[in-house]
């Protein structure tokens, strides 16, 4: 996710957004689940008691999350056509092509070309430093077609907590094309 994010930054994630309002927009860097669409499904704990300590911990960023949590980008939502790319190397969703200040310097918005009708329900989901990203156009060929389910979406990071130099809110693309 670098520029937006670095290896190291801790963000603050609002779990509440989207449960008491609109699901997950374009343009929103949103932290999810990737079980069975991005990952094998992982062990459970067979200890409950560590299991609950566990995620505890990586609720309050004294642990590490889930190793099947992933941060990306929302490109497309449910009845997106999201292709890439145009004439100009730039990905379109809906026809329009989206205007992504938000890449990694010196990065295409993709190597892999790709025309996709997002599913209802689901998000396709991109990484900022797209040439580095594991994220939707990795997984097209798996079951959901690289997408994501929305009812896996953990929350949308807002801030950066830590480290204390990279303290500040997390742009969204919404200025750039993703209305």
């Amino acid at each position: 996710m670098d520029p937006t994010l670095r290896v190291g930054d801790r963000v603050l994630v609002n779990k509440l957004v989207y449960r008491f309002g609109d699901g997950p927009r374009r343009g929103d860097v949103v932290v999810f689940d990737g079980t069975d669409s991005f990952s094998e499904e992982a062990d459970p704990d067979a200890n409950p008691v560590v299991a609950a300590l566990r995620e505890a911990g990586a609720a309050t960023g004294l642990a590490r999350p889930a190793e099947t949590d992933y941060v990306k980008r929302v490109i497309g939502v449910g009845g997106d056509r999201v292709r890439c790319c145009d004439r100009r190397g730039r990905i379109e969703v809906n026809g329009r092509p989206v205007d992504e200040e938000y890449l990694h310097s010196g990065n295409a918005p993709s190597a892999v070309p790709f025309d996709i009708r997002v599913p209802e329900g689901r998000l396709w989901v991109m990484g900022d430093y797209r040439s580095r990203s594991s994220d939707s156009r990795d997984h097209l060929g798996e079951p959901g077609g690289g997408t994501v389910p929305v009812e896996r979406v953990i929350g949308r990071a807002d801030w950066i907590g830590w480290p204390p130099s990279r303290i500040e809110s997390v742009p969204s693309g919404a200025g750039s094309g993703h209305d």
